[in-house]
């Protein structure tokens, strides 16, 4: 609908969702967006609404997709644990046994587990990047494998930012010979349904929704130091999002495209011990293994205390489950 009125659907019990998600596009504290909520694999709630860019031209639509920037991550983590419950990889074993040159700088004792839990110390590039090398795989995946760690693997966190889907990913292309995103597409994306792309073909772009910026924030704690510095290594900003290469690159940490339907159409398959649309995806404990705390304490990327499981962040001191 031109108006960008809220369309969708909300199970009784959840009314109260559409009225909040009626208010924050009233008000302006959302311009579009979509939400969806599954409850024992049924859909309960999903809903769209408002504008797909700040002019406010285009309705955001049924179908209307947008960069989710690091909900791409937790993708290619699945994908990872996938690969990890059919027994192709081992989260206990050197990143090196499947990517030999990654052993380079001192780097042979990093587990998988440490690239899955943002603590392999290479929260970003040393050398200069500029953002179009964001695009050349090869490049990317080659200079994290030569460069040394910023801080001892495994002795504490920092957000991989952007690095973590190319280190994840480098490890799946090397056990299926497949890039992270076609994976994903095969194994999950395409059994499912589900509108979800790391890598988004040209021929979807007309769908794709204008991600708006948000007023800056001010730097947390540390974020003058090496560490926190090199996330930022290339700059990013929004309008990048908004170019054919970023959205056709596979960028597996920042660059997957999709909306709230597709996010909860993949994620069922967690939430139900590894079952969804009646499809055995994995084991339950493949699943349980995504939230077994791996690391915490300080994020010496992100300032404040943290908590890593398998690929996802857990509970803790900077975010409490009510």
């Amino acid at each position: 609908m031109a108006d960008g009125a809220v369309q969708g659907l909300v199970h009784d019990r959840y009314a109260k969702v559409r009225e909040q998600f009626e208010q924050n596009l009233a008000n302006g504290a959302d311009v579009g967006a979509s939400f969806c909520v599954t409850v024992e694999g049924e859909t309960v709630v999903d809903l769209w609404g408002g504008f797909a860019d700040g002019e406010r031209t285009r309705a955001w639509e049924r179908d209307t997709i947008i960069n989710v920037y690091s909900t791409t991550k937790t993708m290619t983590a699945l994908t990872a644990l996938l690969l990890a419950d059919r027994g192709e990889l081992d989260f206990d074993a050197p990143v090196a046994k499947y990517w030999p040159e990654f052993a380079a700088n001192g780097k042979d004792g990093v587990k998988v587990s440490h690239l899955m839990s943002h603590s392999a110390g290479l929260p970003g590039w040393r050398q200069k990047m500029a953002k179009e090398d964001l695009y050349d795989w090869q490049k990317c995946v080659t200079l994290l494998a030569e460069q040394a760690p910023f801080w001892e693997p495994g002795t504490a966190c920092g957000y991989h930012a952007v690095t973590q889907g190319y280190l994840v990913g480098e490890v799946v292309r090397r056990i299926t010979g497949k890039s992270l995103g076609a994976v994903f597409r095969e194994e999950i994306a395409e059994p499912l349904g589900a509108d979800f792309h790391i890598g988004l073909p040209a021929g979807e772009d007309a769908r794709v929704a204008d991600l708006i910026p948000p007023p800056a924030a001010p730097p947390g704690e540390g974020a003058q130091d090496e560490i926190a510095r090199s996330i930022s290594n290339p700059p990013i900003d929004v309008s990048e999002t908004r170019k054919r290469a970023w959205r056709g690159a596979e960028i597996p940490a920042a660059g997957g495209t999709g909306n709230a339907r597709s996010v909860a159409s993949v994620h069922r398959i967690l939430a139900n011990g590894g079952v969804a649309d009646g499809r055995r995806f994995m084991s339950e404990a493949g699943c349980r293994k995504a939230l077994e705390l791996q690391i915490e304490g300080r994020d010496l990327v992100l300032g404040g205390p943290q908590r890593y499981g398998m690929g996802f962040g857990l509970p803790g001191a900077a975010f409490q489950l009510p």
